[in-house]
């Protein structure tokens, strides 16, 4: 009965032990195989398509962008003047007083080719001296120099109105190639008598 007893408990033994071990290492690797694989793709995924997202957002922006300054370049270089003068390069006279904006177009040997002011753009008393009616006044007269073929301009800017910086902005925007800005505004040397002081 002992060595019964004996080879009962060590056969026992013997099938109690090695079967926890295996269960104690078949789990942690299941574990491991089937969460490491999700952690891995699920980020790598979303990153990709975050990335990918991202790049051809800001690209279709840019696009669009773009293709609408040339679909407004090229409305406007196809429109021809009658008798267009093919003149690439100009002068721009800028005259930006407290009151108004005035614009004009001219070739090199100073005949002019367009102009433009606040009041012949719709602007009325205030609004004239503010600096969009100077943009407004700079497309204006830029369109009908652009339909005779100018391409590069030297600016020439006169007086002290608000509409000094928003003119040359309005040229680089349409697409003219701004060569050259000069202020060409008078300044005297104590030369006349300045008029009284306002009274206000």
């Amino acid at each position: 009965m002992s060595e019964e007893n004996e080879t009962n408990e060590e056969e026992t033994n013997e099938t109690a032990v090695p079967a926890p071990e295996v269960i104690a290492e078949e789990k942690p690797q299941a574990k491991v195989t089937e969460a490491a694989p999700a952690a891995e793709e699920v980020p790598a995924k979303d990153a990709d398509a975050t990335d990918a997202e991202a790049k051809e957002a800001p690209a279709k922006k840019e696009e669009t962008a773009e293709d609408l300054l040339k679909s407004d370049l090229e409305g406007v270089k196809i429109r021809r003047a009658k008798g267009s003068k093919n003149i690439t390069v100009g002068v721009v006279n800028v005259l930006a007083t407290f009151n108004n904006t005035k614009v004009t177009f001219a070739d090199p040997r100073g005949n002019v080719i367009s102009w433009s002011s606040a009041g012949k753009c719709n602007f009325r008393g205030s609004r004239k001296s503010t600096a969009y009616a100077a943009q407004v006044v700079t497309q204006d007269a830029g369109r009908t120099a652009m339909s005779h073929g100018m391409k590069e301009v030297v600016v020439k800017l006169n007086g002290p109105g608000m509409g000094r910086d928003s003119a040359v902005r309005a040229l680089q925007s349409m697409g003219m190639i701004v060569t050259e800005i000069i202020d060409v505004t008078p300044v005297p040397h104590n030369g006349c008598r300045a008029p009284k002081r306002r009274r206000v």
